[in-house]
């Protein structure tokens, strides 16, 4: 028969009562070799698996390598970077622009974070960067390059509105707006910018023969001298020598020179450590120059190193060597100027002159033609009658450079 409902609630009670009994008369829990009681073991547990719940619900991470049983530590973190003004990361960039040796210095730092990049474009850190930061190489020339330059003129940079200048003068042949990027340059006291526009007005770039001015590119070359510029002041003193442009001065040409000399020497000891490693004593004592080594300041028995390029001349050299320029030019006539360093090519025939012993080899400028002296000619050089020259196609209304002060032993 069917079991009555009360009896069955009575013996609910009584197995109610007998539990409640037996936890009264238990024991006290045993402590273990941790000795923590079991109880507070588990309610540990339960308390970090909580917190742990809570941290991934508001959207923290345990840490990694930690145990899945272990309790995650939160710690509100503050972000120092993010603290930091904009007016602080500025300056800091405008620092490292002024004083970087190359463009990849300024570029890998505006690649870092997305903030770098923004700040790294601010008009103050491209108005400060400096000539090696910009000298960009001519295999590597691209539209983004050009913009980089323009972006930085525009921002006020002499640098780049003087490279730029140069790149479109001659490189790109946009005689127009590379003058004007130059005299823009040369309006701020560049004096590479001044001295780049004497060369023009000396030679009439860009023109005719008639549009030569050697009043006004005395003027600019002595404004560059004034500002410590080392060709200009070459070049200052062979014009007053040879009274070319300017009233001949012979003893005020031959201070200008001691002093281009001076600073040629001023710049060699900056690098000093560099300067000593070079068997400077062997060469002076066989009466030969180590290679690497310009004798400038052979007068006084020193040997200093070549003047390094400017970036905007080593662009023209690289960018014309690379395009052939000899044999490109040859159907036009047109040359390249002789020294090494400098990368000026002629936007007409014969506006070069020539050396006025040899007559092979051409020059933009006296300064460039002492220099080439100096590293190579004076070794190469062999009287040569101009008169044949002219007859084989040389014209005879070429400009003919005076020999310089250098090959009677004397600069």
């Amino acid at each position: 028969r069917a079991p009555c409902p009360t009896h069955l609630q009575s013996q609910a009670e009584m197995r109610r009562r007998t539990r409640s009994a037996s936890q009264c008369l238990r024991a006290r829990p045993r402590i273990d070799g941790g000795g923590a009681p079991r109880e507070e073991r588990k309610r540990k547990r339960r308390g970090g698996r909580a917190t742990e719940r809570g941290a991934e619900s508001c959207g923290r991470k345990r840490p990694r390598g930690a145990p899945a049983g272990a309790p995650a530590e939160v710690e509100d973190r503050a972000d120092y970077f993010d603290g930091l003004p904009d007016d602080l990361v500025v300056s800091v960039l405008s620092k490292l622009s002024s004083s970087a040796r190359r463009p990849l210095d300024l570029i890998s730092a505006m690649l870092t974070c997305k903030r770098f990049h923004g700040l790294g474009h601010h008009p103050l850190v491209l108005s400060k960067v400096s000539a090696g930061c910009l000298g960009v190489r001519a295999n590597t020339w691209s539209d983004s390059s050009h913009r980089f330059l323009k972006r930085c003129a525009d921002c006020g940079n002499l640098e780049a509105s003087y490279m730029l200048g140069m790149i479109r003068f001659y490189a790109l042949e946009n005689r127009g707006s590379g003058a004007s990027l130059m005299a823009r340059a040369a309006i701020g006291s560049n004096p590479a910018a001044l001295y780049s526009l004497s060369v023009i007005q000396f030679n009439g770039s860009g023109g005719s023969k008639n549009d030569k001015d050697l009043r006004a590119g005395v003027a600019l070359c002595a404004r560059a001298a004034f500002l410590g510029h080392v060709d200009a002041l070459r070049e200052l003193g062979h014009c007053l020598q040879d009274g070319y442009g300017v009233r001949r001065n012979v003893a005020e040409g031959r201070r200008f020179l001691v002093q281009a000399n001076a600073r040629e020497l001023a710049a060699a000891m900056t690098s000093w450590p560099a300067w000593q490693k070079q068997p400077r004593q062997a060469a002076a004592a066989a009466g030969a120059t180590s290679p690497g080594c310009c004798p400038l300041l052979s007068d006084y028995g020193w040997n200093v190193p070549a003047p390094a390029p400017h970036p905007a001349n080593r662009f023209l050299v690289e960018w014309f060597r690379e395009r052939g320029w000899p044999a490109a030019a040859a159907a036009e006539g047109l040359r390249l100027c002789s020294y090494s360093g400098c990368g000026r090519p002629e936007t007409r025939r014969h506006e070069f002159r020539r050396c006025s012993v040899c007559g092979v080899v051409n020059y933009c400028s006296r300064a460039c033609q002492a220099l080439d002296w100096k590293l190579s000619h004076k070794s190469e050089c062999v009287p040569t009658d101009l008169q044949a020259l002219d007859g084989d196609g040389a014209p005879a209304g070429d400009d003919v450079a005076p020999a310089v002060d250098g090959a009677a032993g004397t600069d």
